[in-house]
């Protein structure tokens, strides 16, 4: 597969990719909104490229991408990974810009500022980091009209306090500082603040906002109504400004995440390094094994790859089940919840992708393969005996009951059979009752097929409807004797569910499986074969109203003037002369003067 073949195939979801050259070197790192549009641009005809990207594009010789949550993700992840990797031609970010993040200092009585440098072993606080630098100013001016905070450098200790050694600044005397330099507020109480501002910038601001809203009911109860107003405002301006910062606290997450889709010996893996908060590495990686082996194990076997590839791992590990080896040094860890859960979510995210990738590329690099990969996956979904390797669909067309049609497609591992599909007309249903028609074109179908070739029943019959029409299908075939041969389902059009007969509940097949895919796709062909046998029933009927019922008119005639004159229309409009020529000058008048008169 060539590279614009793959690149073809990429998602259309935020993320960041990656070019490398011949030799496996990352070559150029870039952010997408939409990795697939932003991709395809680069392959496009060399005229429509400057210099230097046609010279980038001339050494690209593999493409891989990472997906993310959101815009702003891409860009962080871009930045660490050009950090990382270094490469070539991303020239106008090698100025190594850093991102900003906002400080909580370790000291008595701390700071709240912004800053671009992480300095560790002072026990300060580091949140982000902030794609925006906007964003990051605009949360401490809300920090500074909701809490009384310094802003000054000095060094404020308990010693300094009572030596008096300061004096407080133009801020205590607008109000913007309650002066701790001077003793103006407890420790206690500017902690208090410090401790609000932390779960705010944690992501946990919804706690702070209903811990106010408890305060302001008990002050309004004890009919406090000042002291309520102030909680109030204070409730106002956090739902006004809360946002919650694009990843968590830089000291607290520092692990690697892996997480890993099984398709029976196949497996694919997403691995995520973060170190201080942000992603530094991510690589996706596909496995293959020539037993099934357990998830646990595969998930060691992509462990040890990456060991291999990266070196040690992390002290702490986010997985989403154990593997089946022990690390000395390492501890492994299933989230529950917070913002760990998110990181292996992401991961997840990733590892889907590249498994639909991989497949999408599969179905283009080896067919069978994959054909034979989709048609596990609708077994399974199914909860089949046996392989559907070949599958029949049936649907209705009628309108207000006229020129009433069903059609018949069949797929045959996983792809169309077109010789073998079947085109019905009611016979025996009068009007529009789409569920005895059902019932009569399954009986006809299959009555047929026992008696010309009964070893070729199809392992899966699709209803192209609701529980009504298979109802009536099931009934078909169990007359006929054969539902023991037979897996039959409905798909319902409105929510793609999967109905079967005696389950009270749908089955909801993952709108991304390419189980679903497939279903979707025998049941719209055989809406389209049905379709377009109907509309030409009707049109076939629409010619035949207007001309055979012209006395003297046969089939062989009706056949002379359309061939000759090509629509009812132009009959029509022919001049006497040129129809006598064709049909005799009495049987023309007839013709010109009924259409004429219609």
């Amino acid at each position: 597969m060539t590279v614009k073949e793959k690149i073809a195939l990429f998602p259309h979801n935020p993320g960041v990719y990656r070019y490398y050259d011949a030799e496996g070197k990352v070559i150029y790192v870039g952010k997408a909104k939409d990795l697939h549009k932003r991709v395809a641009q680069y392959f496009v005809p060399p005229e429509r490229l400057n210099a230097k990207t046609r010279i980038l594009v001339s050494k690209i010789a593999d493409a891989q991408f990472s997906v993310v949550d959101s815009e702003a993700d891409a860009l962080l992840l871009e930045n660490n990974l050009i950090k990382q990797y270094k490469p070539r031609y991303n020239i106008l970010l090698k100025d190594s810009k850093t991102y900003p993040w906002i400080c909580v200092t370790g000291e008595e009585f701390p700071r709240v500022f912004i800053t671009r440098r992480i300095e560790k072993g002072k026990g300060n606080r580091y949140f982000g980091p902030y794609s925006n630098v906007l964003h990051a100013r605009g949360l401490l001016q809300f920090f500074g009209e909701v809490y009384p905070l310094r802003s000054c450098k000095i060094a404020i200790t308990s010693e300094t306090i009572l030596r008096h050694k300061v004096r407080p600044c133009l801020d205590f005397h607008i109000g913007k500082c309650k002066a701790p330099c001077v003793g103006g507020i407890s420790r206690e109480e500017y902690l208090g603040y410090i401790d609000e501002i932390v779960r705010i910038l944690s992501g946990r601001g919804g706690e702070v906002i209903r811990h106010y809203k408890s305060l302001m009911a008990d002050a309004a109860g004890r009919l406090a109504f000042e002291e309520a107003q102030g909680y109030k405002e204070r409730l106002n301006a956090l739902e006004r400004h809360y946002a919650k910062s694009i990843i968590t606290q830089a000291a607290d997450v520092d692990a690697d995440v892996f997480t890993l889709v099984t398709d029976g010996a196949d497996a694919y893996g997403n691995f995520l390094r973060i170190r201080g908060g942000a992603i530094v590495q991510s690589l996706n990686l596909g496995l293959r094994s020539q037993l099934e082996e357990e998830p646990a194990a595969m998930l060691s076997a992509f462990i040890g790859e990456i060991e291999d590839k990266f070196g040690t791992l992390s002290k702490e590990v986010i997985v989403p089940f154990l593997p089946d080896v022990e690390i000395p040094g390492v501890s492994f860890h299933i989230p529950q919840r917070g913002d760990k859960l998110a990181l292996l979510e992401l991961s997840a995210k990733n590892a889907r992708e590249f498994h639909f990738n991989s497949l999408k590329q599969r179905e283009h690099t080896d067919p069978d393969a994959f054909r034979m990969s989709v048609m596990q996956e609708l077994q399974k979904a199914l909860d089949m005996p046996v392989l559907p390797r070949h599958m029949e669909c049936f649907d209705n067309s009628n309108i207000q009951g006229t020129n009433p049609v069903a059609s018949c497609v069949v797929f045959r591992d996983a792809e169309p059979s077109k010789k073998d599909y079947r085109r019905f007309k009611i016979k025996t249903v009068i009007g529009a009752n789409d569920y005895a028609s059902m019932k009569e074109v399954v009986n006809r179908r299959y009555a047929r097929l026992l008696a010309e070739d009964p070893d070729d029943l199809p392992q899966l019959i699709v209803i192209d409807g609701g529980k009504g029409q298979l109802e009536f299908a099931h009934q078909a075939l169990a007359e006929l004797g054969i539902l023991e041969r037979v897996t039959v389902v409905g798909l319902a059009k409105r929510l793609e569910e999967v109905i079967r007969v005696g389950d009270p509940y749908p089955l909801f097949i993952d709108r991304n499986s390419q189980a679903l895919k497939v279903l979707q796709r025998i049941r719209d062909e055989a809406h389209r074969f049905g379709i377009t046998f109907h509309r030409n029933l009707r049109s076939k009927a629409a010619i035949q109203s207007a001309l055979r019922e012209i006395k003297g008119v046969g089939e062989k005639t009706e056949q002379r003037l359309l061939m000759h004159y090509g629509s009812v229309a132009r009959i029509a409009a022919a001049p006497l002369e040129e129809l006598s020529a064709l049909v005799g000058a009495t049987l023309a008048i007839e013709i010109h003067n009924y259409l004429n008169e219609r």
